[in-house]
C-alpha cells in the first residue's frame, strides 16, 4: 500500500530492524467516521434487500425508518433447516455429497463460503470428486460478472464468497447475452453476435425449462456468518421474481459462530444420545438458537460502532467549528471583522492572565500587562492610558481601542485588497497547523482514556471534558497567534534610486519574526526577513505568554 505507514512508532521500529532510513511518522490532517460523513447530507435514503435486520441501527444513527416492500411476485423458495455436524471435516463431506447429488441431476448449485481459503479448500475437494465447477472470489474479479451470470445454467456449480458476484442477476438457464459475447465477441452490432445471441436464447430457454422442473437454483451455505444480513444476501440469490429455489446451511461445532453460541453443550448432548460424527442435528430449535446467537453478535458489533461514534461525535462538534472558520476564511467573508473580534478576545485573555480579579486598580500589575500587550499587538500601554480605568473589562476595551487604529493604519498603507489576502494566508496557515496538532493530541487522549475506568470514572465523559478543554485552548491559541502575527506586521517604505528604477514608492509588508511576507509592489523581490527585538533562545520562555519554552511552543515549527 504505497503512501501508507503503520502508526505509534511501529513502522519506525521495522525500519530500524531492517536497517533502512527511518522516516517520520504520518500525521492525520483530517478524520471522520462514515456515520458522521453520511449525516452531513441533507437527505438520506436507500434501497436494499437486507435492511430489515439492521432497522434499529438505521433509526438510532440516522433517524431513518425501514419500510419493507412486498416482493414483485410471491416468493416460493424453500429454505431448509440448518444441519449441524460435530466437525468441519464431516460438514464439508456432507456439502460435497449434496453438491454431487444435485449436480448429477442437473440442478444448478451456488455454494457460499465465508472466506477465500474455504472456497479454495472446497474447490480442491470437488476437483478430487470430479465435479466441474467455477470458483468466484476476489481473485477472479475481472471475470466475476461472467461467472455469476451463468450460475443458473443446467448442472452449474459455482463456489462464491459473500462479497463476490453481487450486482449481476442469476438467470435460470443462463444469460444469453454473456453466452453470445463469449462466442462471438462483445460487438453487439455484428452479424456474428446477432446469430450467436439467437442460438444462445434458444439454448437458455431449453435449459431454463429443465432447471424449473428440478426446483430452480439451490443455495448451499457452508457456514453461518456473524450477521444475518449476509446470510440473507446469499439466500436471496435464489427464488427471484417468482422462480422456485432452495437453500440450506451446513454448520459444525468447530465454526466460529457455534463456539460463541456454546458448542460444548450441544456436543455433550450429541455424545449423550450416541449420535455418530456423520449424523447431523436438524431441528427448528437449533436454527432459531443460531439466529439468536447471530443477533447477539450483531448487537455486540453495533455497540462497538456506536461506541466509536460517541467518541467521534465529540470530534465532530469541534470539526464543525474549525471547518466553519476555514470556510469563512477561504470565502474572504468578513475577515476584518473576525480580526477585530479576535483582538478583543485576546485583550480580554491578557487582562485575565495579568490582572487579578480581586485586586483594585492600584494593585494592578501594569508592567506585566503592558509587556504582554506589546508582544501581542505591537503597541505600548502606559500608566497614563489606564489612569481612569476602573474595571478589567474597561481595561480590555482600552487595549483593543488603542490597537485597532494602528492596525487600520497598516491596512491603509498597503491597500485593503492586498492586506485582506495577507490576512487570509496567515489565518488559514495558523488554523491548519493548530488543528493538525490538535488532532494528534486528541488521538493520544483517546488512546489512554480507557484506563480512567479503573478509577471508577466514565471514560467517555472524561474524554468529552478533556477534549473540550484542549479545544478551547486551541481556539484561544489560534486567536492569539493570528492577532500577534497580523498586529506585529511591519510596513516598510523604500525609495529606490531614480537612475536605477523609475520614480515610485515601493511598499512591503513583512511580519516581524519572519513567518510571513507580502509584497505590495509589482514585480519586486520578496521583502527581506526582519526580526523585532532581541533574539529568542530555544530554552527561553515563549514570548506568546503560554508559559512554555520557546522550542516547545511557537518555535516548535522552526
Amino acid at each position: 500500500m504505497p503512501g501508507r505507514r503503520w502508526s505509534d512508532g511501529l513502522h519506525q521500529a521495522v525500519e530500524a530492524k531492517e536497517k533502512v532510513k527511518i522516516e517520520n511518522e504520518n500525521q492525520t490532517l483530517a478524520t471522520i467516521t462514515f456515520q458522521n460523513y453520511f449525516r452531513m447530507y441533507e437527505k438520506l435514503s436507500g434501497m436494499t434487500g437486507t435492511a430489515d435486520t439492521e432497522a434499529a441501527e438505521f433509526n438510532d444513527i440516522y433517524k431513518l425508518n425501514v419500510m419493507v416492500i412486498p416482493t414483485n411476485k410471491p416468493m416460493i423458495r424453500l429454505d431448509n433447516t440448518d444441519l449441524v455436524y460435530k466437525t468441519k471435516k464431516e460438514k464439508f463431506r456432507a456439502v460435497i455429497k449434496e453438491i454431487e447429488e444435485w449436480h448429477g441431476k442437473g440442478r444448478p448449485a451456488l455454494v457460499g463460503t465465508i472466506s477465500i481459503n474455504d472456497s479454495e479448500k472446497l474447490s480442491d475437494l470437488l476437483s478430487k470428486h470430479g465435479v466441474r465447477h467455477h470458483v468466484l472470489n476476489a481473485k477472479q474479479h475481472d471475470r466475476e460478472a461472467e461467472i455469476v451470470a451463468q450460475a443458473g445454467r443446467l448442472g452449474a456449480v459455482t463456489i462464491s464468497t459473500n462479497m463476490a458476484g453481487r450486482g449481476t442477476d442469476i438467470l435460470l438457464g443462463g444469460n444469453p447475452e454473456f453466452l453470445a459475447a463469449a462466442t462471438a465477441g462483445k460487438d453487439d452490432s455484428s452479424d456474428a453476435y446477432k446469430e450467436a445471441l439467437r442460438v444462445s436464447r434458444e439454448t437458455c430457454e431449453k435449459e431454463k425449462e429443465r432447471v424449473l422442473l428440478l426446483g430452480g437454483l439451490h443455495i448451499i451455505g457452508t457456514e453461518r456468518h456473524e450477521s444475518r444480513r449476509i446470510d440473507n444476501q446469499l439466500r436471496g440469490r435464489a427464488g427471484r421474481q417468482g422462480d422456485p429455489g432452495g437453500s440450506r446451511f451446513y454448520l459444525s461445532l468447530e465454526d466460529d459462530l457455534m463456539r460463541i453460541f456454546g458448542s460444548d453443550r450441544i456436543a455433550s448432548i450429541m455424545n449423550r444420545i450416541g449420535m455418530e460424527d456423520d449424523v447431523p442435528i436438524e431441528h427448528g430449535l437449533v436454527s432459531r438458537a443460531i439466529e439468536n446467537a447471530q443477533k447477539k453478535v450483531e448487537a455486540h458489533n453495533y455497540d462497538i460502532r456506536k461506541h466509536l461514534l460517541e467518541y467521534d461525535d465529540v470530534m465532530n462538534q469541534q470539526r464543525e467549528v474549525v471547518y466553519g472558520y476555514r470556510r469563512q476564511i477561504l470565502g474572504n467573508a468578513g475577515l476584518r471583522d473576525m480580526v477585530k473580534e479576535f483582538s478583543l478576545d485576546v485583550a480580554n485573555d491578557a487582562v485575565a492572565v495579568h490582572i487579578d480579579e480581586k485586586a483594585g486598580p492600584e494593585e494592578w500589575n501594569m508592567k506585566a500587562l503592558s509587556d504582554a500587550v506589546t508582544r501581542q499587538f505591537g503597541i505600548r500601554l502606559s500608566d497614563a492610558d489606564a489612569a481612569n480605568v476602573t474595571s478589567r473589562q474597561a481595561l480590555a476595551d482600552l487595549i483593543s481601542e488603542k490597537a485597532w487604529p494602528a492596525y487600520e493604519e497598516k491596512v491603509s498603507l498597503v491597500g485593503d485588497e492586498s492586506f485582506s489576502q495577507f490576512e487570509k494566508v496567515i489565518m488559514l496557515h495558523t488554523l491548519d497547523t493548530l488543528w493538525k496538532d490538535h488532532l494528534l493530541s486528541m488521538d493520544h487522549l483517546k488512546g489512554g482514556i480507557g484506563l480512567r475506568g479503573y478509577g471508577q470514572k466514565n471514560p467517555l465523559q472524561e474524554y468529552k471534558k478533556e477534549g473540550y478543554d484542549l479545544f478551547v485552548e486551541m481556539i484561544a491559541r489560534f486567536k492569539a497567534e493570528v492577532a500577534e502575527r497580523l498586529f506585529n506586521v511591519q510596513i516598510k517604505t523604500e525609495e529606490p534610486p531614480e537612475e536605477v528604477l523609475p520614480p515610485k514608492r515601493e511598499q512591503k509588508l513583512t511580519y516581524g519574526r519572519g513567518e510571513a511576507a507580502l509584497d505590495a509592489g509589482e514585480g519586486e523581490k520578496e521583502a527581506p526577513v526582519t526580526r523585532l527585538g532581541d533574539k529568542i533562545g530555544r530554552n527561553d520562555p515563549c514570548p506568546c505568554g503560554s508559559g512554555m519554552k520557546y522550542k516547545k511552543c511557537c518555535g516548535a515549527a522552526k
